[in-house]
């Protein structure tokens, strides 16, 4: 497998790994558009040159969109190798690259968002530690920030103190989001529209800034989901899955997942 990294100039052309689709599809429209804005920030988009989910998404911490104190680091964003590309070592090829250029651009290490056990959408924290990964901090309900340190003296990273307690003051059911997944731009509108249909109160706050996405109220910032305040999720939810979930609120069941 070679890896192909996306610039500005291949950005329209190539697929894109988590959005299996053609370019006029409003998913890949919209992350593309957002990757074309992160390109000159320093942002890495490694793909294998395969059909599906074969892929390593970076960016200088102090540039990533979540609320982590990460100076010096390389943050990854997201990394995903699925269905007929696992057990081939193109995770660990992508990783490796990653860690190479990294390491030429003087970065003091990687870190990223993942978890005790493995969930939807977040990097599969067995991999992480086979391949050296840390733990440097947590957040509730189930956030952790691993890292992998170039050097003894590295500093810790840290999620932002603030965030590590997710709360909103909105009732009912509020829903943060970024651009960064692509699957926000067809799920989001969905759910909106379910809400309405099932009468639920809903709001979504789209997170369209940097600084915002750095002062987020939870540490996962493509997609989280509050319900009276309390954080729910960051699974990205279909119809179904939604209101199964609304359901389970009224009745007082368990919600977190």
């Amino acid at each position: 497998m070679e890896l192909i990294q996306l610039t500005q100039e291949n950005l329209e052309r190539e697929h894109i790994c988590c959005a299996i689709s053609n370019n006029k599809d409003p998913q890949v429209a919209s992350k593309k558009a957002w990757l074309a804005d992160r390109l000159g920030e320093g942002l890495v988009f490694l793909k294998g040159d395969v059909r599906g989910k074969c892929f390593i998404e970076y960016v200088p911490a102090e540039y990533a969109w979540v609320p982590v104190e990460a100076a010096g680091y390389m943050h990854i964003n997201c990394f995903w190798v699925s269905g007929q590309h696992k057990g081939h070592g193109h995770a660990n090829a992508l990783l490796e690259g990653c860690i190479r250029d990294s390491q030429a651009k003087g970065k003091s290490g990687l870190c990223v968002i993942s978890s005790p056990k493995k969930m939807p959408f977040l990097s599969d924290p067995a991999y992480l530690a086979y391949k050296g990964f840390l733990q440097a901090d947590a957040a509730e309900p189930y956030f952790t920030l691993l890292y992998l340190p170039f050097a003894e003296n590295a500093p810790i990273p840290r999620f932002k103190e603030k965030a590590k307690v997710p709360r909103v003051e909105q009732s009912g059911f509020a829903l943060y989001y970024t651009p960064g997944c692509p699957f926000t731009t067809k799920y989001v509108p969905l759910i909106e529209q379910t809400a309405a249909q099932a009468s639920l109160p809903f709001q979504s706050i789209r997170i369209g800034s940097l600084e915002e996405a750095q002062n987020a109220p939870a540490v996962w910032t493509n997609y989280a989901l509050f319900y009276n305040g309390e954080y729910i999720t960051n699974e990205i939810l279909s119809e179904k899955k939604f209101l199964t979930l609304a359901q389970n609120l009224k009745d007082g069941g368990a919600h977190k997942k």
